[in-house]
């Protein structure tokens, strides 16, 4: 039985471990969290049956999350790490923490992992959306910062390379936290060829080499670009040419997000004269504890 199919049996059997035997009994979980892995608690480790929540986990009026898209190589991470120094933001890359699931031992899921990443294709929505969803949940009980942006339960996440296919945006507004908007860094193929090469010199991935590459190319145009334009005909998506130097680009990301946390100032201040009422001139709208949320692209 190859790893895919022994991941087919595990989601379609209704038992939730394959591995408990008939003298045993499995302990059952809350619906939605994960249990603890039996020799290494990790708040990111997934368990045997990915269980995802039938509603949000979050409040999308506490927690915003804003979606990071692009090929490989558009240069999403280094934008990124920009902005988590400048705005606060926690910075999750949904690779990064498929390759640390991959890795962790005893993962349940490091052979498939290998599989789908080296083939270039899409990792099971139900492991992906769990790995972010308790990797949200870790930063929220130890926040990153003591400003506003993470008191009482708030907070503001970049959620790089996610979603990369039209189920996972989908089930992530549904049982994780309803997305804020879509920051997608577009360029040209032979631009993201030349960089991932370049990359793989010294990066010592085994998915940044020429055939794998061109595999990924096919995938994001075949299954991420319908997500792109699903949020762009919402008017949720900033546009960004990433062709560009990296400060450049830089420059460019900064003005679109000044533009959205500008609303969330002005609200902000509103609030602090009327924490119970709404602006009606804003993009932001304001909570119970006068915290508002980040405005959708427009």
């Amino acid at each position: 039985m190859t790893v895919i199919d022994k991941l087919k049996a595990v989601f379609s059997s209704d038992s939730p471990s394959q591995t408990s035997t008939s003298n045993s009994t499995p302990t059952p979980h809350p619906e939605g969290q994960a249990p603890a892995h039996p020799s290494e608690p990790d708040a990111k480790a997934v368990p045997e049956t990915a269980v995802l929540s039938d509603k949000p986990v979050f409040d999308q009026e506490k927690v915003t999350v804003i979606f990071v898209l692009g090929g490989p190589g558009a240069g999403k991470g280094t934008q990124c790490e920009r902005l988590v120094k400048d705005y606060g933001f926690k910075h999750l890359s949904a690779g990064d923490l498929l390759r640390e699931e991959r890795n962790r031992p005893g993962s349940t899921y490091g052979e498939l992992i290998t599989e789908y990443i080296r083939e270039g294709k899409i990792v099971p929505q139900e492991v992906t959306i769990k790995l972010l969803e308790n990797a949200m949940s870790s930063t929220l009980a130890s926040p990153p910062s003591t400003d506003s942006a993470w008191s009482n339960g708030h907070g503001r996440f970049l959620i790089d390379g996610f979603p990369r296919k039209m189920d996972q945006a989908l089930k992530f507004d549904e049982s994780v936290v309803k997305s804020s908007f879509v920051l997608f860094f577009s360029t040209t193929e032979e631009i993201l060829l030349e960089r991932l090469l370049e990359r793989g010199k010294t990066s010592g991935r085994d998915d940044d080499n020429k055939e794998s590459i061109v595999k990924r190319f096919r995938t994001f145009v075949e299954t991420s670009m319908p997500v792109v334009d699903y949020y762009r005909k919402l008017g949720k998506v900033v546009e960004i040419d990433s062709s560009p130097p990296i400060d450049e680009v830089y420059q460019k990301v900064r003005v679109e997000i000044d533009q959205r946390l500008s609303g969330q100032s002005h609200s902000q201040a509103s609030a602090s004269a009327a924490p119970t009422t709404a602006t009606s001139n804003t993009a932001s709208t304001t909570t119970e504890t006068g915290a508002p949320t980040l405005a959708p692209a427009v």
